[in-house]
């Protein structure tokens, strides 16, 4: 399925991708969608967000507009390039005790997640920037390429996330791209979010996977051109449930296997702090292909 298509499948409304003059009105919650699968903050590089994934050159803005826009380019490509390059691997960082805390002990293949130690989070356009440490980790596209960047914002003693109003936020171009752990070819697993893959891998360490950020985002995500088994790693709500539906959905037509993977509690990293890592290698056990067990799950009997 094209890239276009795959848009396509969640809103088929062209006018508001024009500009964002013509994103009102009764495209609003379209708009909030995407602020919300996104984390961001100007109205631009909302739109931008959509017209990146659709090949489409960013909207322009007027020209006593241009001056304060190139001062924040918070949903730039090469602001996420420039945010990645600044930040260290994250052993030794308080990104890993951030993931140790929430029971993910295995980082194997982590490269694509960085540790930033002031990061600046701005609560909106006209706030002044805060600085708080930071997860970032590279989104890629099938080939690997750097298409945007994912910040998530920790508290400076690691235990948990910064006390801001949206400790998550992505730039770049996100829709059909993902953070990607180990490379994806046959078959691979695919979540919402980083550290319920994370907490996924610690029990499946020979399976590529990818977190697509969002429930949105899972449900857009390209296919590697060899794929042919997609574990889907559900979040256990609504927004969950349409996710897995509508990737499932795509997968079939592109005659690709799909097998859900369920937790028991909200998500993956709910059943790792809670359960244990044995009762999620058992519970993942029963849930995977026979064929694939040995195979990918080798490592972690």
């Amino acid at each position: 399925m094209l890239p276009t298509q795959v848009w396509a499948c969640f809103w088929r409304v062209p006018g508001f991708l024009i500009s964002p003059d013509a994103a009102t009105g009764e495209h609003g919650d379209l708009l909030d969608l995407i602020r919300e699968s996104c984390g961001l903050v100007d109205f631009t590089d909302i739109v931008n967000e959509a017209r990146a994934f659709l090949r489409m050159q960013p909207y322009e803005p007027e020209p006593q507009s241009r001056q304060r826009l190139a001062r924040m380019p918070t949903g730039s490509l090469e602001a996420a390039r420039r945010l990645l390059g600044r930040s260290k691997p994250i052993l030794g960082t308080i990104v890993e005790a951030y993931l140790r805390e929430r029971g993910i002990a295995h980082l194997q293949e982590t490269e694509r997640q960085r540790s930033h130690p002031r990061c600046y989070y701005r609560p909106d356009k006209h706030s002044p920037p805060e600085a708080w440490p930071a997860m970032i980790a590279a989104v890629t596209d099938l080939n690997g390429q750097i298409t945007g960047a994912h910040r998530t914002w920790l508290d400076p003693s690691g235990r948990g996330k910064a006390p801001i109003d949206t400790p998550r936020r992505a730039m770049g171009a996100l829709l059909g791209n993902a953070v990607r752990l180990g490379i994806g070819d046959d078959v691979m697993a695919a979540g919402e979010g980083i550290e319920t893959v994370l907490s996924l891998r610690s029990v499946l360490l020979d399976m590529p996977m990818l977190a697509a950020l969002s429930a949105a985002h899972l449900a857009a995500v390209l296919f590697p051109p060899r794929l042919r088994r997609l574990y889907i790693a559900r979040d256990n709500d609504p927004a969950g449930d349409w996710a897995c539906n509508t990737l499932t959905a795509r997968a079939r037509t592109a005659g690709i296997d799909t097998i859900m993977l369920s937790p028991q509690r909200s998500d993956f990293n709910d059943d790792l702090r809670n359960l244990g890592l044995e009762a999620l290698r058992t519970a993942i056990r029963m849930q995977v292909a026979p064929d694939d067990v040995g195979r990918l799950m080798s490592n972690a009997a």
